[in-house]
């Protein structure tokens, strides 16, 4: 993937911290800013943790990332972005996956009244167990 380019197309500035928290959310989907503060440190030791809030920050505005932040959970950034999918989280570890439309062509685009809103994107999140969750609770259960 080349970010440079990415940013240069969002009209950004190309710097160190951006195109590292670029690489870091490709690399680690739904990761929370701890994480990517992790990952960026591996490559650039010193960046401050404000420069990847603000890089995050850009990044998100420009749609380079999405921001996600379920019900009870910190906020997590992925690269996924303009395709109108939805995500189902695990109660009992936290895990994250991408769920495509059900229906195909972003139906859930269409309210059942969007009380006059222009509506452009919809979140929907489906909450459950993890298979490897559910395999452990399963065998509690024997």
């Amino acid at each position: 993937m080349d970010f440079p380019q990415l940013l240069r197309g969002a009209a950004l500035r190309v710097t160190r911290p951006r195109v590292a928290v670029l690489g870091a959310v490709y690399a680690h989907p739904h990761a929370d800013t701890e994480s990517i503060i992790g990952a960026v440190r591996r490559e650039l030791p010193e960046v401050s943790h404000q420069a990847v809030y603000d890089a995050l920050r850009a990044l998100t505005a420009a749609g380079l990332v999405r921001r996600i932040q379920p019900s009870g959970s910190v906020a997590r950034y992925e690269s996924r972005v303009r395709d109108n999918h939805h995500h189902v989280v695990c109660r009992s570890c936290g895990r994250i996956a991408d769920v495509d439309c059900a229906v195909g062509e972003a139906p859930c685009l269409t309210a059942s009244d969007d009380q006059g809103f222009v509506i452009d994107e919809a979140e929907v999140i489906y909450w459950g167990h993890c298979p490897a969750c559910s395999t452990a609770s399963n065998s509690r259960s024997l």
